[in-house]
């Protein structure tokens, strides 16, 4: 049942995380783990991936210019430098991203927040310039949007609606991370209703997989849809809602060779005969409440669900390989690509270096399937 609560006063709808461990711990600690918990996170020793050591904590924008990654106190600060004098620092507020392949930072600046210069890039595990930062200077002054935090946390409260200026939001409404209520919508009705009644039945709360199919696409297509056009304001749009309601989706429907493989797996699932031919929805592949990344074998049994003699659709390669066709059909068919979108300037570097993501457009790829073959033909000799 969806949450019948007006919209009025949003922040007071959401339970936290937390208090939903009360009574789902175990799915609880284990989504601690997820990549969409640590989504957005407070910046502290902990969260924050990048080095602060001598040596390891800065990167030269020219001989003159650099920013150094600095821990003052209890805090942490990119400092800005010029010909070795102190111009600039701004503090480390924000962790974004989970750090399987970087993490970006943002800060306050009074009720508004910028994301600063330095990227940790885990491929390389250095610091690097921002994704779409000038490798020339150092910029502090790229604003975020709430349709930037929509998609990477679970409740952030606007204090304006003006266009003209910069976003402001209130520092004490903010739910980081891609917590419980993102998906099953906010729950403060259901915590009050299952406190005071022994009832076994799920009362003012979204169990997605009970959704029809459209609804639960459109709770995925949220953040995972490309570069929606909003017609409505951020964080209105709840589990359970219709998101041609609250944005325009034209913007999702590209060709294959157009679509980046970061941030629009949408756009890509949707040209794919897996999803065109079925009732695939990303919950027959994904676990969303446990950390599954690089579960190679996991993912391909879930492909064997479709995929087997029973349903007539074998891999035409089952003979050739065998059993070990059961443990990978991943790297075959939704191989890693390269994402322009996730690109950054590493120090020394002319060019950007690009971050490699698994594509979400499932069909044959010639060349990666002769890759798997002579691998698997090598690990048989």
């Amino acid at each position: 049942m969806k949450n019948a609560q007006p919209k009025d006063d949003a922040y007071k709808q959401f339970a936290g995380s937390g208090t939903c461990a009360g009574c789902h711990k175990d799915i609880y600690e284990k989504h601690l783990r997820t990549e969409h918990h640590l989504s957005t996170s407070p910046a502290t020793a902990t969260t924050i991936l990048g080095r602060f050591g001598a040596g390891n904590n800065s990167f030269e924008f020219d001989p003159l210019t650099s920013v150094a990654m600095e821990k003052r106190g209890d805090d942490f600060y990119q400092v800005e430098y010029s010909a070795g004098k102190e111009v600039r620092k701004e503090k480390f507020d924000i962790v974004v991203g989970s750090g399987r392949k970087g993490q970006s930072y943002l800060s306050w600046r009074n009720n508004k927040l910028v994301q600063l210069p330095m990227t940790w890039f885990t491929a390389m595990d250095q610091w690097s310039n921002s994704p779409g930062y000038s490798p020339r200077k150092p910029m502090f002054d790229r604003p975020i949007t709430s349709r930037c935090l929509e998609c990477h946390s679970t409740f952030v409260e606007k204090l304006n609606d003006t266009s003209q200026r910069l976003e402001s939001f209130d520092r004490n409404r903010i739910i980081l991370g891609i917590e419980c209520e993102k998906c099953h919508g906010p729950a403060a009705m259901h915590v009050a209703y299952h406190q005071k009644n022994n009832s076994k039945e799920a009362k003012y709360i979204v169990n997605p997989a009970k959704l029809p199919r459209e609804r639960q696409l459109d709770l995925c297509f949220l953040c995972h849809g490309g570069a929606l056009s909003k017609t409505k304001p951020s964080f209105q749009f709840q589990a359970g809602d219709t998101l041609s309601n609250f944005f325009s989706l034209q913007a999702a429907m590209m060709n294959a060779d157009n679509i980046d493989v970061h941030g629009n797996q949408a756009g890509l699932l949707y040209l794919s005969k897996c999803f065109t031919s079925s009732n695939l929805t990303c919950l027959n592949c994904h676990n969303t409440h446990e950390n599954e990344k690089d579960r190679l074998q996991i993912f391909s049994q879930r492909c064997m669900n479709c995929h087997s003699e029973s349903h007539g659709k074998t891999c035409k390669l089952t003979a050739t390989i065998g059993e070990s066709i059961r443990q990978n059909c991943i790297d075959c068919h939704m191989p890693k690509q390269p994402s322009h979108a996730i690109a950054v300037y590493l120090q020394g570097k002319d060019a950007p270096t690009v971050a490699f993501l698994r594509t979400h457009y499932i069909k044959v790829y010639a060349e990666e399937t002769k890759k798997f073959l002579n691998q698997s033909k090598a690990s048989h000799q």
